[in-house]
């Protein structure tokens, strides 16, 4: 980890972060730079990314064991940042207002000020050296997209800590874990680890939460895969009993089984008494659990793909066919995601007055090739689309037509997690 001074260092990051036409990518941390220099005066910085990410496949699989396969992508944070004087971090924003926390202040309040108290909070309980700094922020990460904008607030607040106090010495899993103390205790959001540990590891990982968490990384070569998220614009306020309900009847179900989790219960022991699971907890409950085992099979399924795509690229054998057919199984496999959310864990409206989700889902698959599944939580926000790479234009401009350009996004599979230049 290097300061902005050594500009062969952080040429050769950009390629790594943003590919080779970055230009429009320079200009915007020259502009970030800039502006960090004129608030606070400092002649060095350091410059952080840090990503947003999106759940590739394992809906609502975390809470009760399962796999889930998410992935970090172009969409992030550009932050300019120095340790000060004194113990008030100031972080001010090109699309936020200032935000001013003393690091001695661990009262409970919300907004960006609350994720940054939980954040230092947490590192200082484990033992870590925290200190005031100064930083100026750019996001393109969407608010309310799905995308965890954050959590990627979250990690690059932590990771300056990390470099300015403690010698970048903070394992990115106790990074992960304040990040998720941010959410739990000052947003009030009983949220996993998900987010924040994929955007600590960075590229496309499968998250094991058998035992905490055990995050892999997938090889992942993408070259010939799309993905674009389309916001619904639906809110996702006022649904959290929605959520718990998930979760809730999930356990419901495992605890018929004499466990406490789903991913405790043989899936074949599952489906042997299936008959008595509606019997005793109704339809409803038996088919989120059937959910979580069909949906835990393709997470697996695509996890080999993944895997041998990356292996096929790098000259090896593919056992699994031409990259076209590789792609083909994976647009299968989201949309037997998709239809599983919508018919069995039914976490998006199929109702004629409320279907902005399966309506989403049905235009994506209807314009060409395409994957396309309800995204994160469910019941409103965003669909995920997964399609081959030569027809994302065709692609875009039909959804921009629907939904409006500044509801559909693009998106890229970025190899690294939030990163300190």
């Amino acid at each position: 980890m290097q300061k902005y001074s050594s500009p062969n260092g952080v040429t050769k990051r950009f390629v790594e972060l943003y590919g080779r036409r970055n230009l429009a990518e320079f200009n915007r941390y020259a502009d970030v730079l800039t502006n960090f220099r004129q608030y606070f005066g400092y002649g060095s910085a350091f410059l952080c990314s840090s990503p947003g990410r999106v759940e590739f496949i394992g809906n609502h699989l975390d809470h009760n064991g399962g796999r889930v396969i998410a992935c970090t992508v172009n969409l992030d944070i550009v932050a300019a940042f120095h340790a000060n004087n004194s113990d008030v971090i100031t972080i001010m924003g090109k699309k936020r207002g200032a935000i001013r926390v003393p690091v001695g202040d661990f009262s409970v309040t919300s907004h960006s000020a609350g994720l940054v108290k939980g954040v230092v909070r947490f590192l200082s309980e484990q033992g870590f050296k925290v200190g005031g700094f100064d930083a100026y922020t750019d996001s393109v990460i969407p608010s309310g997209a799905g995308v965890s904008s954050s959590a990627a607030f979250e990690l690059f607040v932590g990771s300056a800590l990390s470099v300015l106090y403690n010698n970048g010495a903070i394992p990115s899993d106790v990074l992960a874990r304040a990040g998720q103390f941010a959410e739990n205790v000052y947003f009030g959001k009983p949220c996993g680890l998900l987010d924040q540990s994929v955007i600590a590891t960075g590229g496309a990982v499968l998250s094991d939460f058998r035992d905490g968490v055990v995050c892999t990384r997938l090889e992942a070569a993408a070259e010939n895969v799309s993905l674009v998220l389309i916001n619904t614009g639906k809110s996702h306020s006022d649904l959290s009993d929605l959520y718990a309900a998930i979760p809730a009847d999930m356990r419901d179900v495992a605890r018929f089984f004499g466990a406490e989790r789903l991913v405790n219960v043989p899936r074949q022991q599952f489906f042997s008494r299936y008959n008595d699971v509606v019997n005793a907890l109704g339809e409803g409950k038996a088919l989120r659990a059937k959910h979580f085992f069909d949906e835990s099979e393709r997470v697996e399924r695509i996890s080999v793909l993944l895997n041998v795509a990356a292996s096929a690229d790098k000259g090896t054998l593919d056992p699994l066919g031409s990259g076209k057919d590789r792609v083909e199984q994976i647009i299968s496999l989201i949309n037997a995601s998709g239809d599983s959310s919508l018919y069995q864990l039914k976490n998006c409206s199929t109702d004629e007055s409320d279907s902005v989700i399966a309506d989403a889902v049905s235009f994506a698959r209807g314009v060409c090739l395409c994957g396309a599944r309800v995204h994160g939580g469910g019941f409103a926000g965003t669909v995920l689309c997964v399609l081959p790479s030569e027809n994302l234009a065709l692609f875009v401009s039909a959804a921009t037509e629907k939904y409006g350009a500044d509801n559909v996004y693009p998106l890229r599979l970025r190899p690294l997690g939030t990163t300190v230049l």
